[in-house]
């Protein structure tokens, strides 16, 4: 039994050896070496080995360049479910780099590095369904994925998802986070915000909000700070 332990030790530090030199081969421009010792781990069906080997192609490094052989290494990867090479795959087919544009590709592979946690695919798949690309335009899913990206950290999702919230309704959701934009700056999130606040006759929370707005340029806003002192009155 302490046999086999100790030799399984020895082949997990033999297989990330392997990477580990492929990895600085890569960094040393060694791309030749590089894409051997890729190719020996990806054809084992390491994923890592799989993305790196599909880069190589895609860009000709250490080989002849080849997009049916990096599409081929990529979508290995992602069928294992690698949610990076999902991502890659998918943005691939909605911009038509390396691989012909298609948008239904596009939002099948999004879909799944986005059910996955990738926040990034996240926000790309929201766009997809507020546009209607690949997919039937679905402002709730729009919603649902910005949301989701939003609170992974993602910095577009969060400045766009208050907005959007708004559009569906949902306005526990949109105060929360057109108050975080406020706060960090955005002009035209303290306009909105100080909106739904007059709307509610909240106006000792829309007050300071318009005024933020009005220093920023916010113009609308001026409008806004009489229609709301109006309704106060």
């Amino acid at each position: 039994m302490k046999i086999l332990f100790l030799l399984q030790l020895v082949l997990v530090s033999l297989f990330a050896s392997s990477l580990e030199q492929a990895l600085a081969a890569f960094k040393a421009k060694s791309y030749t070496e590089a894409f051997a010792l890729y190719q020996e781990e990806a054809v084992k069906g390491n994923v890592e080995a799989q993305n790196a080997l599909s880069y190589l192609y895609f860009n000709g490094l250490g080989t002849d360049t080849d997009t049916e052989k990096g599409k081929e290494w990529l979508t290995k990867a992602a069928l294992q479910a690698d949610p990076s090479a999902q991502f890659d795959l998918g943005i691939m087919y909605l911009f038509g780099e390396n691989l012909e544009q298609n948008y239904t590709e596009a939002a099948f592979w999004l879909e799944r590095a986005a059910d996955l946690g990738h926040s990034q695919a996240q926000y790309n798949l929201a766009l997809m369904y507020y546009q209607g690309d690949g997919v039937d335009q679905n402002i709730t899913k729009t919603a649902k994925y910005l949301e989701i990206s939003a609170k992974n950290g993602n910095k577009k999702a969060q400045r766009l998802v208050g907005r959007i919230l708004l559009q569906t309704l949902e306005m526990d959701g949109a105060i929360h986070w057109l108050q975080i934009n406020a706060d960090n700056g955005d002009s035209e999130a303290s306009y909105l915000l100080a909106e739904v606040y007059c709307s509610n006759q909240q106006y000792d929370k829309a007050a300071p909000l318009i005024d933020a707005a009005i220093t920023s340029g916010e113009d609308k806003a001026k409008q806004l700070k009489l229609t709301c002192k109006a309704e106060e009155l």
